[in-house]
């Protein structure tokens, strides 16, 4: 199972938290989960070139809601004296709806800083997506994720990527693997991502799996950093 299974909601709620943390009756569950889609639509899109990991929204009242943005790139997000953040506050404040009195919700960012960005297997699928469009060989893209995942302390890496490979008439699927990647662990903290590369020759898919190491349970809360 652990071969067929998105590794990170395999492990939610053994060593992985949600990216969602909240509760809604069955009249506003739909509009809460549709103003997350908003927001990370928002997000994915308008920061684009911060090296955006992942985002997790939180609502602890029904007038309030918290968003930490995991990026590589903290600066670019927050601007020269939080002007940049304070913008974005104000244009994900106008995206959430009012609440249940009528008054526009409390929009609160919080930045957290990935201090390895080669350890977070959706940049580096990004990173590969990107030398890709670039024309870069695929195979000198992998290796070069490879090799800087391994020098971060990565244990071990697989990077699989699927297209029309160098411009080829039929569609294959290539991959690399370096050390050990234990997909039915469920202690072992494997970071999953999957990211599409826009080429000429069509769209090329791109799956990463990074094994960061082990987790005890009680740590859950603490991964991902």
């Amino acid at each position: 199972m652990g071969q067929k299974i998105n590794p990170t909601g395999f492990r939610v709620g053994v060593i992985r938290d949600w990216d969602a943390k909240w509760f809604a009756d069955k009249a506003d569950y739909a509009n809460q989960l549709h103003e997350d889609l908003r927001i990370r639509k928002f997000i994915e899109k308008n920061l684009a070139d911060a090296s955006v990991d992942r985002v997790e929204i939180e609502r602890s009242t029904k007038s309030r809601v918290d968003i930490s943005i995991h990026t590589a790139k903290p600066g670019m997000v927050i601007g020269k004296g939080g002007s940049e953040v304070e913008k974005l506050r104000t244009q994900l404040a106008k995206l959430t709806d009012v609440d249940e009195k009528g008054r526009a919700k409390r929009v609160f960012i919080n930045i957290v800083e990935i201090k390895k960005p080669d350890l977070s297997a959706h940049l580096v699928g990004q990173q590969v997506a990107g030398d890709l469009e670039r024309r870069v060989a695929f195979r000198r893209a992998m290796r070069g994720a490879i090799q800087r995942a391994t020098r971060s302390g990565a244990k071990g890496i697989k990077i699989m990527v699927s297209g029309r490979l160098n411009g080829a008439d039929i569609a294959r699927i290539e991959q690399y693997t370096e050390g050990t990647v234990p997909l039915h662990t469920l202690r072992a903290d494997i970071d999953y991502s999957w990211d599409e590369a826009d080429t000429a020759y069509g769209h090329l898919g791109i799956k990463t799996w990074i094994y960061r190491g082990d987790i005890l349970p009680k740590k859950a809360n603490k991964t991902n950093k």
